[in-house]
C-alpha cells in the first residue's frame, strides 16, 4: 500500500487514474475545488484537500506524507481568444508543485503531459526522441510544452517522470475530441478531415500512469498510444459499433486548409461565429501519428486495439442516453 497525492482527479484520466489508484489499495488524497469534486473523491475512497494548484499551502497539504505525486490537472481548449487560465494551470502550476513536492520529501512526481509536446514534424511518426518542429499548432500544444519543460527544468533532485498520452478515448469522454465523435454519431457535423489518428483507451492510460510510477526510469518520458489509424478506419469502427453506416463527407487535409484560408477571413468581416477556427483547422489538417512502443517496452503496458477502445465509447454513449435516434 503507497501513500499517492494527486490532482485533476475530477477530470476524465484523474478519475479513471483515481479510481484504479484505489481499487489497488492505495491511500489517496486529491486536490479538490468543489462540493462536487469532493463526493467524487469520497465516492472513490480518496481522501479530499480542498485547494488549488495555485495556491502553494493546500499543494503542500496535498503531497505531505506522499510517496508519489500524480499530477493530472490541465486544461485543453481550443479556439480561446485568452489562453492565460490555460497557460497557468498548465504550466505555471507545475513549478508550483514541484516546489511543493520538494519541501514534502516526495519520491516521485508523474506528469501528465500530452503527445503533442514531442511536436515531430507533419508526415512523420512521433516519439519520446522526436525533435521538435519549432512552431505549434495552438496555443494548447504551446502550453503543455512548456509546462513539460519546467518540469525538467525545475526538477533538480526530484524524481519526476512524464506520460505523454495521445487522444485519450473511451467510457466517460464526450467533451473534446469525444464529443466530436458524438457529434459525429448524432449527424451533427457536415465533414471530418481524413487525417491520420492515434488514440489511447482511457483505461490502458491510466494503467500508464501507474506503471510510470512504479517502473518508469526518472527522467523520461513515456508516450502511450495504441496503434494508429486514419479517420476513416476509426468511422468505420464506429458504424460497426452502431449497426449502421456513419452518414458524414471526409475531406482531405490539403482541401479542407484551403478552405480555411478563404472562409475564415471573409466570414470574420461579417462577425459571424462558426465551430472552427485557425487552430482547430491546423490540428485537423495536420494529423498525428505516434509510437507508444517505449511504454510496452520498458513499462510492460499492454494497449487494448482501437476497434474495442471505440466500442466502448460508443457503448457508452448509449448507456448514458447520449445518441439520439436516427432521423427516419
Amino acid at each position: 500500500m503507497t501513500e499517492i497525492a494527486i490532482t485533476g482527479s475530477t477530470g476524465v484520466v484523474g478519475m479513471a487514474l483515481l479510481r484504479l489508484l484505489t481499487e489497488r489499495g492505495h491511500n489517496v488524497k486529491a486536490l479538490i475545488r468543489s462540493d462536487a469534486g469532493e463526493a467524487i473523491a469520497v465516492e472513490n475512497g480518496a481522501l479530499p484537500v480542498r485547494g488549488d494548484m495555485l495556491d502553494p499551502d493546500s499543494l503542500n497539504e496535498l503531497v505531505a506524507g506522499s510517496r508519489w505525486v500524480f499530477n493530472v490537472a490541465g486544461i485543453n481548449q481550443l479556439c480561446v481568444s485568452d489562453a492565460s487560465a490555460m497557460e497557468r494551470v498548465n504550466v505555471e502550476s507545475v513549478g508550483n508543485l514541484i516546489a511543493a513536492c520538494r519541501r514534502g520529501g516526495v519520491e516521485r512526481l508523474i506528469h501528465t503531459s500530452s503527445a503533442v509536446t514531442l511536436g515531430e514534424e507533419k508526415g512523420t511518426v512521433g516519439n519520446e526522441d522526436s525533435p521538435h518542429r519549432g512552431r505549434f499548432l495552438s496555443k494548447y500544444e504551446r502550453s503543455k510544452f512548456y509546462g513539460e519543460r519546467l518540469l525538467f527544468e525545475q526538477a533538480g533532485d526530484l524524481d519526476v517522470v512524464s506520460v505523454n498520452p495521445s487522444s485519450v478515448q473511451g467510457p466517460g469522454r464526450v467533451t473534446g475530441t469525444g464529443k466530436i465523435i458524438l457529434d459525429v454519431i448524432n449527424g451533427k457535423l457536415p465533414f471530418l478531415v481524413d487525417s491520420p489518428l492515434s488514440i489511447v483507451d482511457i483505461d490502458d492510460c491510466a494503467q500508464g500512469h501507474l506503471l510510470a510510477a512504479s517502473e518508469g526510469l526518472p527522467g523520461q518520458r513515456y508516450v502511450l498510444s495504441a496503434e494508429p489509424l486514419r479517420v476513416a478506419a476509426a468511422l468505420d469502427f464506429a458504424g460497426l459499433a452502431m449497426g449502421r453506416q456513419i452518414d458524414i463527407r471526409l475531406l482531405p487535409p490539403g482541401l479542407v486548409r484551403g478552405l480555411g484560408t478563404v472562409i475564415l477571413p471573409v466570414v470574420g468581416l461579417f462577425k459571424r461565429d462558426l465551430p472552427f477556427c485557425p487552430e482547430m483547422l491546423r490540428v485537423m489538417t495536420f494529423g498525428h501519428t505516434y509510437d507508444g512502443s517505449r511504454a510496452e517496452r520498458e513499462l510492460g503496458l499492454s494497449y487494448r486495439p482501437a476497434e474495442d477502445t471505440i466500442n466502448r465509447l460508443i457503448g457508452w454513449f448509449r448507456s448514458e442516453g447520449l445518441i439520439e435516434p436516427s432521423p427516419k
